[in-house]
């Protein structure tokens, strides 16, 4: 039996986005390798069994708590992995783990292999995967994306990281041109790799229960019987963040007002039903969750949304969600995986992207004119900018349907490639 390990693709965090990159990887595993047995770290506690659903297929998986405490006695915290890399006799899980697998996967949550999101973060990040080296495991740093690294030190950290490697995947030319740089004269073609992001691999899944009004919403527009359907994605971090978000990521842009506008707009110049679509599920009284976001810009319409602004409140998984999306006529996200939720579902698609990463993703798709940046753009221009995207988005489908073949052939390539490598290294 091939025994898999998987970092940094946690799928308990509420964030839809990891969760696609986990359950992507691991359905692409369990096809090409069937009875893998694979271990995905996760914020749990100690090692679990738990049941993967898709379709009519059902697969048993391991869960292995790692956490980034510094409370040594907790045995899923990096710390205890630390120590008992040097006192084996702790007996910690994780280690073991790691230890009895064949291979090492590792995604960093997509983004995340970068110091911008604070040391931290970039702690919990980068020393699973030294464990993993140091455990003499071949480590396959799957298509993500690589910095921006601000210091010399993380700089070199991740460096020596992406070279010491069995292979390594970027998922976008852009960060590809990074992870060359930082393998200097230890690039090669062979083993490191551009490809595409995962999550365009992740089936759809329809939902068990899904609100009324939308599936009549959706329904009727399947049907042609009524108004088209859009959705949009706001990110409750930048929403909800207000100026402190903005000044953190730099966007000079008032993101709530352009928001705002957009939806009033929208329904002021057009028949459309618009759909509110979280993809960060936690609770509402933390920043970072959509739905707050979704549900404050609907108290700010008012008596503007009447019956043709909902909010999708329900618990879908990002499956189920990515079946919703595959059903609109446009769709504007600002978390890069609702967009490429919906275009790798061909769905013409906007992005208000604060960081490079979704150009490269969307450039992949030969849509980087749809993206539209807060931190060089102002609010009105944003405004208008993604506008004109929903107004041009009967031009704009037949170029995804176009590029979209071939980024899902990359896609199923890569999997090929890596299930392939951890067969039979």
């Amino acid at each position: 039996m091939t025994s898999i390990s998987l970092l940094g693709a946690a799928p308990d965090t509420g964030n839809l986005g990891v969760n696609a990159l986990s359950n992507s990887v691991v359905h692409a595993i369990q096809e090409r390798i069937p009875g893998a047995d694979l271990c995905v770290f996760d914020n749990g506690k100690g090692i679990r069994r738990r049941n993967l659903r898709i379709g009519d297929s059902e697969w048993s998986l391991r869960g292995c708590g790692l956490i980034n405490s510094r409370r040594v006695y907790k045995r899923e915290s990096l710390a205890h992995m630390r120590l008992s890399q040097v006192f084996p006799g702790l007996m910690n899980p994780g280690i073991q783990t790691i230890q009895q697998s064949r291979v090492v996967l590792d995604i960093s949550g997509g983004d995340s292999f970068t110091d911008l999101y604070g040391s931290r973060r970039f702690e919990l990040i980068s020393r699973p995967k030294e464990i993993a080296l140091a455990a003499r495991k071949p480590l396959i740093l799957l298509p993500q994306t690589y910095g921006p690294f601000r210091t010399k030190k993380a700089h070199a950290r991740a460096a020596e990281i992406v070279r010491r490697s069995h292979a390594t995947w970027a998922r976008d030319a852009r960060s590809f041109e990074v992870m060359v740089d930082l393998l200097g004269p230890e690039f090669d073609s062979a083993r490191h790799k551009c490809g595409v992001d995962v999550a365009f691999l992740l089936p759809a899944v329809c939902p068990r229960q899904l609100e009324g009004a939308v599936a009549d919403w959706l329904g009727r527009d399947t049907h042609g019987a009524g108004p088209a359907v859009i959705g949009i994605n706001i990110s409750g971090l930048i929403y909800n963040g207000g100026d402190s978000a903005a000044r953190q990521y730099g966007i000079s842009a008032d993101y709530a007002r352009a928001v705002q506008c957009l939806v009033e707009r929208l329904l002021k110049e057009s028949d459309v039903n618009i759909l509110l679509v979280p993809h960060v599920n936690v609770p509402q009284a933390e920043v970072e969750s959509d739905l707050r976001a979704c549900r404050r810009l609907q108290d700010q319409l008012g008596g503007k949304a009447a019956d043709r602004v909902r909010v999708l409140t329900g618990q879908y998984s990002e499956m189920e969600i990515k079946w919703i999306i595959a059903r609109l006529q446009w769709f504007c996200g600002t978390r890069m995986h609702s967009t490429i939720a919906s275009l790798s579902s061909g769905v013409p698609s906007a992005a208000i992207a604060y960081s490079d990463k979704t150009l490269g993703v969307f450039a992949s798709c030969g849509q980087q004119e749809q993206v539209f940046d807060p931190r060089i753009t102002q609010t009105q221009e944003l405004v208008d900018c993604v506008f004109d995207s929903f107004a041009q988005r009967a031009q704009i489908a037949p170029v995804l349907q176009e590029k979209l073949p071939r980024v899902l052939s990359i896609a199923r390539s890569q999997m090929d490639t890596i299930a392939d490598c951890c067969a039979n290294l």
